[in-house]
């Protein structure tokens, strides 16, 4: 594992040693670590939504609507249901 140096905020530093004394971390590095990890399987959980809806989009089913037109839409559907 490689050894970093990083300059953190002063709430970011007494959150941190917050989480290792309520030993939510057994250390500072641990909790960095955490945080990378959930911010990069956010990210690809981002990646993955936008794709779909990218898909979507492309596919055709959807007809271009302007916010309005669809909430109109919606309330009509609703309104059958």
């Amino acid at each position: 594992m490689t050894r970093q140096s990083i300059s953190l905020t002063a709430p970011n530093e007494e959150w941190l040693k917050n989480q290792v004394n309520a030993e939510e971390f057994s250390s500072k590095s641990e909790a960095i670590n955490f945080l990378i990890k959930k911010a990069r399987s956010q990210e690809e959980f981002y990646d993955f939504v936008r794709a779909k809806l990218d898909r979507g989009e492309k596919s055709g089913f959807v007809k271009k609507q302007t916010k309005e037109e669809m909430l109109a839409e919606f309330k009509k559907d609703l309104g059958n249901v």
